[in-house]
């Protein structure tokens, strides 16, 4: 029997017809596997649909930001409040669209299992792209399976495609054993991968050598191994297989070795953006190389030159249409995320334990018991700030045409102000604003990272940003050769790499050691990879969740009165000479009550899924 191998878009790619005999017919949305693996234009076509469950990556509606202590998400009946309350169950996974699913992830899988079966065998002619795209396959079925161990711990290893008929049931193999496989994948993936041409968005010899680095990372942490994993007052002492986790034998000081090694390989391969500083730029400079980063060459604004720290990335473009229906993708992260003054939908904004964590200009932590921090929030802070949060009294983009009477001066309105005859005026990005009030931020803050600041994109559905997603940025490699280097003892080494990082954003050399070093390590971590999903992983990894999500949500609440012998700004515009500011950060447990219990250190399989495969049922923490 013809096996037939599905393409999207592909009906016009290879049609056959037969005159004589109606019969003879050969599908019009299919191309058979002889001739795709015999067809080097058709074989690359099949690996591009394993790239295909990449998604909208980082850009889907609600992010990973708000299952952390980055953001909340804003709407309410999303199944977030499952994940976040601890009530989650095989029978009810909560939100699915945030997270990666099960199926979706093996899915993936048996197609690189597929183009990897094939193409050692495939009968087209160019050897350098056969090379290539088995390259590309090893590295994307790394990429699935690094996702399934770090949201499931072990899981079951196939290396094949399944043909119908078989035995389905797998156990799951162990941790040890599946970041084994990974790095066996990755490092075949670098050497196919070796001295092939560069494209954006695909896998490259510095992509495969960057997620072995930071799979290793994951390996070395506490919470995979055994002892730590398990001593820590028992955090996972209730696991019923920690091996499914952890690494239950073996030296973490020889993997935190094996991790400072990996970095520093990927570093030595390549340089990222403005790191051979020797002192800090001004605070101006760091916040456009901040911005500069965050577009990663795809806006108007920023430098371009930036999007040298990409290593791999999802890409964007305007002819993407497929995005333009609900829910939105990519290309549409500002209508996701923004104010909602501007017609946008509010989605993942900052909660008010982010932005405390910005440290002030001169490199000191601020402090709500400090008077002069607690009167002026958002003055002398770390340039990172400006260019992630949009908050009360922020410059942004023009307003739309409906909303310039409002607001002709352009800025945020996140508060409530004295209207000078004993009333107030609500800020037109607030839930109580006459534009889409339903769309306003609960937060008091709005998300700017990865919105495009081009004044002349308006942020709607007729409208496409190409801001590229970043799977792995060179900086991230960075700030993983440094934690590795704090673990194994180099502070002088951690400390150098701290300083170019802190330099190119024009924030103050660093000098910490022992505990405070560590301490300063993961702050400069969560602020300069904010909302690049790494805080969900890092803060399970090293097992401080209790102290992340364990907080709870504290929002901003923000209020004008009028100063003495002054007159009210009708219409509002934020103006400290005529109004005194109150700022007070409150609790908020409108779509959430945030909880942590350790079980949430991984996700449930469903039971769907278990059902096909009883051998499933070693969840390690359910």
């Amino acid at each position: 029997m013809k096996k037939w191998v599905a393409f999207v878009l592909m009906a016009s790619a290879l049609f056959i017809s037969c005159n004589d005999d109606f019969l003879n017919t050969q599908p019009k949305d299919s191309v058979s596997s002889d001739a795709t693996w015999g067809d080097g234009a058709l074989s690359q076509a099949f690996v591009f649909g394993i790239y295909s469950a990449l998604g909208n990556a980082g850009f889907e509606e609600e992010g990973l930001s708000a299952l952390t202590d980055e953001a909340m998400f804003t709407h309410s009946g999303r199944g977030i409040d499952v994940l976040m309350e601890g009530t989650s169950t095989p029978s009810n996974l909560g939100n699915t669209r945030v997270l990666p699913t099960w199926e979706e992830l093996y899915g993936a899988i048996r197609n690189a299992n597929i183009a990897l079966q094939e193409l050692p065998e495939a009968t087209f002619d160019d050897a350098d792209l056969k090379e290539r795209l088995m390259g590309e396959s090893h590295f994307l079925r790394a990429y699935y399976y690094h996702q399934l161990l770090r949201h499931f711990g072990g899981v079951p290893l196939i290396d094949r495609p399944y043909e119908l008929g078989e035995d389905f049931s797998i156990a799951r193999n162990t941790y040890a054993e599946t970041v084994d496989f990974i790095i066996s994948d990755l490092d075949a993936a670098a050497g196919m991968l070796t001295g092939k041409e560069i494209t954006k968005g695909r896998a490259s010899q510095l992509a495969a050598l960057a997620l072995k680095a930071r799979v290793l990372l994951y390996a070395a942490s506490d919470l995979h191994h055994g002892p730590t994993a398990s001593g820590n007052s028992g955090t996972l002492s209730s696991f019923s297989n920690l091996a499914l986790v952890a690494y239950t034998g073996g030296d973490q000081a020889s993997r935190w070795q094996a991790a400072k090694t990996a970095a520093k390989a990927v570093l030595d391969m390549s340089s990222g953006y403005k790191l051979d500083l020797n002192a800090p730029v001004s605070a101006e400079e760091g916040e456009a190389n901040y911005v500069s980063l965050s577009m990663g060459g795809g806006s108007s604004v920023g430098d371009a030159a930036a999007a040298v720290e990409l290593i791999w990335e999802r890409t964007h473009t305007g002819l993407y249409t497929e995005e333009n229906d609900w829910p939105l993708g990519g290309i549409n992260v500002g209508v996701n995320n923004g104010p909602n003054g501007y017609h946008n939908w509010a989605g993942n904004t900052p909660i008010q334990q982010l932005v405390d964590d910005y440290e002030m200009m001169d490199g000191s932590q601020f402090d709500w018991n400090n008077p002069t921090h607690a009167a002026d929030p958002f003055a002398n802070r770390d340039p990172r700030f400006y260019a992630t949060v949009l908050y009360d009294g922020a410059d942004w983009k023009p307003r739309p045409s409906d909303v310039v009477s409002i607001d002709p001066v352009d800025q945020i309105q996140t508060g409530s102000y004295d209207d000078g005859s004993g009333g107030t005026i609500p800020g037109v990005d607030t839930r109580q604003s006459p534009i889409e009030d339903w769309n306003g931020s609960r937060t008091g803050y709005y998300v700017r990272k990865f919105i495009d600041p081009d004044p002349g994109l308006v942020d709607n559905r007729s409208n496409a940003q190409v801001v590229p997603w970043p799977f792995i940025r060179y900086t991230e490699v960075a700030l993983n050769y440094v934690e590795a280097c704090i673990e194994t003892g180099d502070e002088a080494e951690a400390i150098t790499w701290l300083n170019r990082i802190r330099y190119r954003v024009g924030m103050p050399a660093i000098a910490d050691t022992g505990d405070a070093l560590r301490d300063r390590y993961r702050n400069e971590r969560r602020i300069e990879l904010a909302y690049e999903e790494h805080r969900y992983f890092d803060a399970r990894r090293w097992m401080i969740p209790a102290e992340t999500i364990g907080r709870g949500i504290k929002v901003m609440q923000t209020s004008a009165t009028l100063k003495g012998g002054q007159t009210a700004h009708i219409p509002y515009r934020h103006d400290k000479d005529v109004y005194d500011y109150l700022y007070v950060p409150i609790d908020n447990t409108d779509n959430e009550t945030r909880i942590w219990d350790d079980k949430m250190y991984y996700r449930v399989i469903s039971r769907d899924e278990i059902n096909r495969n009883e051998l499933l049922e070693q969840n390690p923490g359910y």
